[in-house]
């Protein structure tokens, strides 16, 4: 009966040290730098972004680094947690915007511009004098059509994520 007893209160004695110690102390919280491997997917299980076969993602928790949701979703994980979740088009790249998609005519661009092909990545000048980055998504014999939002805008995307390490 000793023995039993004894027992049962090392195994008290350690649960109190775990609680004492801070069981969150192992959880990703505000301020720690995290260390991440994440494969991000489209709803068609098309791979658009991963860093697995490479090293993983480092970034610091409560500095908004990353889009909102995936941040969100590392707090209170553990180190070697792996975690499946979406993140609504809304709150990542935000929803496409007709107003980015541009139609020029060749006439309005500089001689270079004829060289342009569809998929090509160029900067536009703005307006203000800032610069935008867009994609050539169509090219007739008079036009070009530029494409300045953001690959993944209007799209939902699930992330696979193993939490490899917190540094505090």
């Amino acid at each position: 009966m000793g023995k039993i007893r004894a027992g049962m209160l090392a195994t008290a004695l350690l649960a109190a040290a775990l609680l004492a110690g801070g069981c969150n102390s192992t959880m990703a919280q505000s301020g720690d730098t995290v260390q991440v491997h994440y494969t991000g997917t489209l709803a068609d299980g098309t791979v658009f972004d991963s860093s697995e076969g490479g090293d993983p993602l480092e970034f610091k928790l409560g500095t908004h680094q990353m889009i909102p949701g995936f941040e969100d979703a590392i707090y209170g994980m553990a180190e070697g947690e792996t975690k499946t979740f979406t993140i609504p088009a809304a709150e990542a790249y935000g929803e496409r915007r007709s107003e980015l998609v541009i139609t020029v005519d060749f006439s309005e661009l500089p001689p270079d511009a004829a060289d342009l092909e569809v998929g090509d990545v160029v900067n536009l000048s703005t307006s203000t004098g800032g610069s935008v980055r867009a994609i050539v998504t169509e090219v007739t014999e008079k036009t070009v059509t530029f494409d300045a939002n953001h690959f993944l805008a209007g799209k939902d995307l699930t992330f696979e994520v193993r939490l490899v390490k917190i540094i505090r």
